[in-house]
Parts: structure tokens; C-alpha cells; sequence
């Protein structure tokens, strides 16, 4: 059922942009970098505007997992349809399926909590972009393009490249876009869109086996674990595959992932105080943290499962001691420079060609 609806001012202000803007260079470069460092070191806050959304989950829900209504969406910039490009310093603005989905999911949000039509308008008109920008592969497989290349260290992706992050996050939109809409073109979309969980990332797919455990890689090649909030996000979509289509094939990829994922927890949990960003380059920042532990959150009440549980509480930041936020909030600051240092992040927009890229099949 849906909440009682509420009166709301205006949320969701996104910029738009008539063309897409380019990767920056020369005194745009040293613009973003005093952006980064004056977020990094003075704008490091414990707090989030984050929270879980407990209605999520069931077939009949439209509510998606995680929402705020504070968000800044600095990085996003409206096209003339309406469509989000997200923009980075080395891609310009670019559309990522999954940011597109996100931007739709928080819309359907305001509309159940606020009951303003062009929110709904807004989510719909996401959907209506996915399903156009579904690829069907010739191995059957239904999934949404980065047609871009995308650059971070150790690892080049080159166009087209697919994400379990963004395939997970366009799932959970088509989802509730089908349980909005009844249209059938969707269904038969997702149908056929968890073919790549069943693929390894040599044969186009997303998954990355770890002995006799699986993950599935945000990032294709990015070194195990790899990033956890892509593939928390991604076992957030098979679920909602699963409720919605009683597939006990995409059921079985859901309950893999969560196998995996309990076996890699250790390698992404520091100190079990906080969360660590990748490969333990560095710890995650605030916001990054938040998000992997509402996302763990979520996956502990869908599964019940204990050990999932207690990562998640240990991760609450208010269970920090001022001793502790010190001691984070240093380690994060030396690791993520000393990760710039080694990868010369300042230049990585004239590396792309020098950056080896994994041997994929398509």
C-alpha cells in the first residue's frame, strides 16, 4: 500500500544542459582539484542524508531501497528530454543507465511520499529512455551500454562496457515501471536481463569467481573484491527480479551473490569500524560508507541473515568513539593521497591509452 501522501516543497532541482560538456583541462583541472580537497578534508562529515526505506522488497511495492530528499545531484545534468547526463572531470557528461534508473527511483519516492504528479512523470519518462536504450546481444542477453570509455586505475574500460551497478539499478527501475505501467515490452526486457550474472567477465558478463564463490563486478576486471556498492546494488536488482517473475534461476543468482558476498565481507570491512573503497585502496568516504551500509542493511532484512546483521550495526558511525572518527578520518585522508600519488591521478585524462585494458568478449 502506499503512505499516506504529504504536502512538499519542491525537491529535486537538477541543472540542465543544452549540450554535453566535455573532460575538463588546463585551469579546470585545478578547479576540480581544490573542489576535491576542500570536500575531502573540510567537508569530511560522519552524517549522511541517507535512510532505508523499510516498505521496499515485497512484489506488490513500488518503493526502491535506499532515498534522501536532500540530494544535491551536483553531477547531474539535464539533457532536453529530460534525462540525466552525470559528468566527471575525465568523461564530460555521459549517460549512465544506472544513474538514469537512480534518478527515476528517487522521482517515484517524492511522488509516494509528496503525491506530485510530475515526479511520477519524471520516473516514467526514465523508464521510457531504458527500455529504448536496451541492447539485445546475440547471446540473448538484454543489457544497458556505457558508451563511453571510462578510466580507473589499474583498469580501462572501453565502449561499449556493462556494470552489475548499473544493470542492478536499471532492473529495479523496470521493475517498478512494469508494476506501474503492466506494459509487457518490459517484462520481457527484464526477462532476459540477468543472462550477464550467469557470464563470466571474460565471456561479457559480470560475474568474477573467487575460488567457489561468486561476486559480480561494478566494473568488469577491477581487481577482487572489487567495489561493494555496485554489488550490493546489483543483488538488490536479482531480488526484485526474482519477487516480480518467481524465476528460481535468477533466485539461485541472488543466493550465490550472497554467498559470495559473505565470504568477501572481510575484505571490504576495516577494522569493523568502517568500509574500505575497491581493492583497500583507500577507506570509503562518508557518503560511500553510508551507502554500503544502508545497502547491507537492506540485504540483512531480506535475508535475515545474522552475520549480515552484525556487519551492518558495526558500521553505524554512531558507534564511533572520538578516538575512532580521528583515527578514520586520517587513515582515509593519507590513503586516498597516497593513491593519487601512485596512480597521477591530475593525469589521467592524457594516461588513457597507457592504462592496459582486460581482454573481454562482447
Amino acid at each position: 500500500m502506499r503512505p499516506k501522501l504529504k504536502n512538499s516543497e519542491d525537491v529535486n532541482v537538477v541543472r540542465s544542459e543544452a549540450q554535453a560538456a566535455k573532460p575538463v583541462s588546463g585551469l579546470g583541472l585545478l578547479r576540480c582539484a581544490a573542489t576535491a580537497i576542500w570536500a575531502e578534508v573540510l567537508g569530511f562529515r560522519f552524517g549522511c542524508p541517507w535512510e532505508v526505506v523499510p516498505e521496499a522488497g515485497p512484489k506488490d511495492s513500488f518503493h526502491y531501497y535506499l532515498y534522501s530528499d536532500s540530494l544535491s545531484w551536483a553531477d547531474f545534468r539535464l539533457d532536453s528530454e529530460g534525462i540525466p547526463r552525470t559528468w566527471s572531470r575525465l568523461t564530460g557528461s555521459v549517460y549512465f543507465p544506472g544513474d538514469i534508473a537512480w534518478y527515476g527511483l528517487v522521482n517515484l519516492e517524492h511522488y509516494l511520499r509528496y503525491g506530485k504528479q510530475r515526479h511520477l512523470d519524471i520516473f516514467l519518462r526514465q523508464v521510457d529512455w531504458l527500455e529504448h536504450h536496451a541492447v539485445l546481444r546475440r547471446d540473448k542477453a538484454v543489457v544497458w551500454h556505457m558508451n563511453f570509455d571510462y578510466l580507473d586505475p589499474p583498469v580501462l574500460l572501453r565502449a561499449p562496457w556493462i556494470s552489475s551497478r548499473e544493470q542492478g539499478l536499471v532492473i529495479s527501475a523496470l521493475v517498478r515501471g512494469y508494476r506501474i505501467t503492466r506494459r509487457s515490452q518490459l517484462l520481457e526486457l527484464l526477462k532476459k536481463s540477468s543472462t550477464v550474472f550467469e557470464l563470466d567477465v571474460e565471456y561479457g558478463g559480470v560475474r568474477n569467481r573467487v575460488g567457489r564463490h561468486v561476486l559480480y563486478d561494478e566494473k568488469p576486471g577491477y581487481p577482487a573484491p572489487g567495489i561493494l556498492d555496485g554489488f550490493l546494488t546489483s543483488l538488490l536488482g536479482l531480488y526484485d527480479l526474482s519477487a516480480e517473475t518467481g524465476d528460481s534461476a535468477v533466485r539461485r543468482l541472488f543466493d550465490q551473490g550472497i554467498d559470495g558476498l559473505k565470504h568477501s565481507l572481510p575484505e571490504w570491512d576495516y577494522r569493523k569500524k568502517w568500509s574500505w573503497y575497491g581493492n583497500r585502496s583507500c577507506l570509503s568516504n562518508p557518503c560511500y560508507h553510508h551507502i554500503n551500509r544502508l545497502l547491507l542493511t537492506n540485504l540483512a532484512r531480506l535475508t535475515k541473515d545474522p552475520s549480515l546483521v552484525a556487519c551492518a550495526e558495526r558500521w553505524n558511525p554512531d558507534r564511533l568513539s572520538l578516538a575512532d572518527r580521528v583515527e578514520i578520518y586520517t587513515v582515509f585522508q593519507i590513503m586516498k593521497n597516497v593513491a593519487r600519488v601512485r596512480h597521477r591521478t591530475w593525469r589521467l585524462s592524457a594516461r588513457l591509452s597507457e592504462i592496459p585494458q582486460p581482454v573481454l568478449r562482447s
